[in-house]
């Protein structure tokens, strides 16, 4: 498996809804297209809510998981 190399780094833990996705939004529109933002949240409504926006957005959910209570993804910039 290919490393993903990440380009900006978003910590949103601590943070409840709609927080970790507002934030999320914010460091997209700061990035250029193709470039990945990294966002760790402890929301477990994140997990609907980063794959609801993505599917709807033109950015790219590259990768999703979870480990001990806390969020992963890794989103490219579309």
């Amino acid at each position: 498996m290919q490393e993903i190399e990440v380009d900006q780094f978003l910590d949103t833990r601590g943070l409840n809804c709609p927080l970790p996705l507002l934030k999320t939004k914010q460091a997209l529109n700061k990035l250029t297209t193709g470039q990945v933002l990294k966002v760790v949240a402890t929301d477990a409504g994140s997990v609907r809510d980063f794959k609801a926006f993505t599917d709807r957005s033109d950015h790219e959910l590259l990768e999703m998981f979870s480990a001990d209570a806390e969020y992963t993804y890794l989103i490219r910039r579309g």
